[in-house]
């Protein structure tokens, strides 16, 4: 069985000793959990660690709050008396009263492999605080669902945001302790950090790849609900920016999209016409719903629902960042007046698209736009961008 950090740590009093003597926060939410569903919280005081205070990042610890911008307020644990701090709330940054509540932080955040997931920035925030203010930050070291593949986009100067914390590429293809690493090397921080590792993760195996498949899948999110929208994430993520649903008030959200006033089938003919080496390693169903809340409420969708599952998934073909932007590009074509773009504040950005604060910059938006632009014009872009990546991390990687 694979061991994730928590697990190690709990079965390793060495590992804890450094602990002894020290206060401890804990940075969770409900995905964080041992192996036999015990959630850390518990698990770390029934081993004796001295918990004086937790973090809970956005969704919050207890991860109920459904959608972007719902914001937890802090709180008193009722049954353990410590203070909970929301990083989604009045601060996304750590306050200055939250970093005197403990000496070492352990960050026990299941990731999804995805430059967007904020959980990502969190880290970075965390990381920061604690350079300032002398703490030591422990990740106890999860899997990301995703696995190794690295697609899309690096994030521009000047397109910094809570769903874009470096210039990274969408799907970035580590750990959060890997992340934690790039973070400490790329920002030049002067802070005590370290990586619980897992034991027995091989991200390039298969049948899960990325996600081992003897261990349970909890939500770290409402609307993520399995590995199939994990792996599909770093490209149904972007609908977010979109007036086509993402599936938010189905219980399948962001493995599938549409709207009332588009044609699914049309859409999927015109991308197998257009780029059909985009498509490989998925099942692509078209489907009809009626979304109960969010887009579109209660009225009848066209639309597609991405399968990168069983047999149909193939973990070293399968580009979801690529298929998304066909499936824009489809309806840019059918209806070139489409109204595809959203224009609402994301994420705390009010003054650009969400579709451009979600791609770290406008490149993906103005190559769907142009009608002249042919998908390689896009692949060569994203093609350096994921090279230059894959180079940039190769040194950080703890699994190979």
């Amino acid at each position: 069985m694979t061991l994730f950090g928590i697990d190690r740590l709990l079965a390793d009093p060495q590992l804890r000793k450094p602990l002894e003597g020290r206060r401890v926060a804990l940075l969770a939410h409900p995905a964080s959990v041992t192996a036999d569903l015990t959630h850390s919280i518990d698990a770390l005081l029934a081993a004796g660690v001295n918990v004086t205070a937790a973090f809970g990042p956005q969704h919050g610890l207890k991860g109920d709050k459904q959608d972007n911008m719902m914001e937890t307020a802090d709180e008193v644990d009722p049954r353990f008396g410590i203070p909970v701090f929301s990083l989604y709330g009045e601060v996304r940054r750590p306050s200055g009263q939250s970093m005197s509540t403990f000496d070492v932080v352990l960050v026990d955040l299941q990731d999804l492999g995805c430059r967007i997931y904020t959980f990502v920035t969190t880290l970075l925030y965390m990381l920061e605080a604690a350079a300032e203010h002398g703490k030591s930050v422990w990740v106890l070291d999860r899997p990301n669902p995703a696995g190794r593949p690295v697609e899309g986009t690096t994030l521009l100067p000047g397109w910094e945001s809570f769903v874009g914390a470096g210039p990274m590429v969408m799907r970035h293809g580590l750990t959060m302790g890997e992340m934690g690493r790039w973070f400490v090397r790329h920002f030049n921080l002067d802070v005590d950090y370290q990586v619980i590792e897992m034991e027995g993760w091989r991200p390039n195996e298969g049948p899960g790849f990325g996600w081992p498949e003897e261990r349970v899948w909890i939500n770290p999110s409402p609307n993520a609900a399995n590995l199939n929208m994990a792996r599909a994430y770093a490209g149904t993520v972007m609908l977010e920016g979109t007036t086509l649903s993402e599936g938010r008030g189905t219980t399948r959200p962001l493995e599938l999209f549409g709207a009332p006033d588009i044609d699914a089938h049309a859409v999927l003919e015109t991308m197998r016409g257009v780029a059909p080496d985009w498509l490989e390693g998925c099942a692509i169903r078209e489907i009809h719903f009626e979304p109960t809340f969010h887009k579109h409420v209660h009225q009848l969708c066209s639309g597609l629902h991405l399968h990168a599952e069983q047999r149909f998934y193939d973990h070293f073909s399968f580009r979801p960042w690529r298929l998304q932007a066909l499936a824009f590009k489809a309806i840019r074509a059918i209806q070139p007046d489409y109204p595809l773009w959203r224009d609402f504040p994301y994420e705390y950005v009010f003054d650009k698209l969400a579709i451009d604060v979600i791609n770290g910059g406008p490149a993906l938006r103005e190559w769907v736009d142009d009608a002249s632009a042919e998908p390689g014009d896009l692949e060569r872009i994203a093609t350096a961008d994921e090279v230059a990546w894959r180079e940039e991390i190769a040194p950080l990687l703890l699994y190979r």
